[in-house]
């Protein structure tokens, strides 16, 4: 038995150095796999954001519908992430599955709404009512003694509001309740006639633009007045005025607290200051304006193309006043504007186009029924159409 083998462990030479090596080349090995598969998936996300960046979509799936029997005539506009349609007859504010959150009855020959984040003032133009809403209930009603011209309202309720009578045009500012806080008149034999108003956010401040041509030839003024600290040593509260020859500037609007655009026959004007706004930029206009429409970022033209039959041309402008687009497209449109998602969308009663910033068609598309109005739906490819007969939620395929 002395040549039986013993049974057990056996101890074994290790080369401690080459073991590390083997260990080190595997660790690198892993890392090489896991920085391909990162790379990898980066390239495919990026690959799949530019596909679909540029990827023209002519179709769409309805993933939830509300039938509706809506007025021909009702204008719909987006007021805090819902939608607000009203007509001559009432308007009514509504979630995406059209739960009704309020409304309000009134006889309106000529109604306008203005809204500046959770609140809206709709008013009747030539008439004399003004509704004061926020995203709950009516906060208060104005009834003024002369035709309304135009109205605008700031994020807390404050409402401005230009009236006219026997040549003298009224500005009259009330608080969210319908009570007068301030007024004041312009006459226009001496001063011309006011062509619109615009209230800042918080509405401290108030910009006026008033026409005049009693020398012969057209002239615009922009006024501004400021309710807070700033004006209350001017008089009148006035702390700037800008005057342009040769101009006729019928719409301005404060994009936000301190910064405002105008909107001339000539030549778009963009002011900023949290005081006294002052011109930052001109942006000279050569071509006859056919329409004009903004949001807080960027503002867009749209001109009669030269050549008949390319349609129209449309030019796009951040708020610094440098051009980010220049398109053509060939649609008889009735209505442009930018969406949530800052596409501009442009539409007719049965057809739609939708742009990206960079000039890319996102969508087009002809329906079978009366389209009213197309709401982003924020996310993706997710969007709101209000048709004659429905309301859509879909997502373009």
């Amino acid at each position: 038995m002395s040549d039986k083998k013993k049974q057990g462990f056996h101890a074994v030479e290790a080369n401690v150095e080459e073991m590390e090596e083997k260990i080190r080349r595997h660790r690198k090995r892993i890392a090489i796999v896991a920085a391909t598969v990162s790379i990898s998936v980066v390239v495919l996300i990026a690959a799949a954001g530019i596909y679909f960046e540029w990827k023209e979509y002519q179709d769409y799936t309805v993933y939830s519908e509300v039938e509706r029997n809506g007025s021909a005539s009702a204008k719909y506009e987006s007021f805090a992430g819902r939608i607000v349609r009203y007509n001559n007859d009432g308007a009514f504010y509504v979630d995406a599955s059209d739960n009704q959150i309020w409304n309000q009855a009134y006889e309106m020959l000529n109604p306008t709404i203005d809204i500046c984040e959770n609140y809206a003032a709709i008013a009747d133009l030539q008439g004399n009512q003004i509704y004061i809403m926020n995203t709950v209930s009516r906060q208060g009603e104005i009834k003024t003694g002369k035709p309304i011209e135009a109205v605008s309202v700031a994020n807390q309720g404050t409402v401005a509001v230009l009236t006219q009578a026997d040549g003298t045009s009224y500005l009259e500012l009330y608080n969210k309740s319908g009570e007068s806080l301030a007024s004041g008149e312009i006459h226009v034999s001496n001063s011309g006639y006011p062509l619109g108003i615009t209230l800042s956010n918080d509405a401290n401040k108030l910009a006026v633009s008033i026409l005049d041509i009693s020398e012969g030839k057209a002239k615009t003024t922009i006024t501004f007045y400021n309710f807070g600290a700033a004006g209350r040593n001017e008089i009148d509260n006035m702390v700037g005025s800008y005057s342009y020859e040769d101009v006729i500037i019928p719409e301005i609007s404060f994009v936000s607290n301190n910064q405002m655009v105008a909107f001339g026959d000539s030549c778009i004007i963009l002011f900023e200051g949290k005081q006294s706004p002052k011109e930052t930029k001109k942006v000279k206009v050569k071509e006859e304006i056919k329409s004009v429409f903004y949001e807080e970022d960027f503002f867009g033209l749209v001109f009669g193309a030269a050549d008949s039959d390319s349609g129209n041309r449309l030019e796009i402008y951040d708020m610094e006043g440098d051009l980010r687009l220049e398109k053509e497209f060939k649609m008889d449109y009735q209505d442009i504007e930018f969406l949530g998602n800052h596409e501009i969308c442009i539409r007719n009663e049965h057809e739609c186009e939708i742009y990206t910033l960079r000039g890319v068609k996102r969508f087009e598309y002809k329906f079978d029924h009366m389209l009213h109005k197309i709401f982003s739906g924020g996310i993706g490819r997710q969007y709101t159409f209000i048709l004659d007969d429905a309301m859509q939620k879909v997502k373009l395929k």
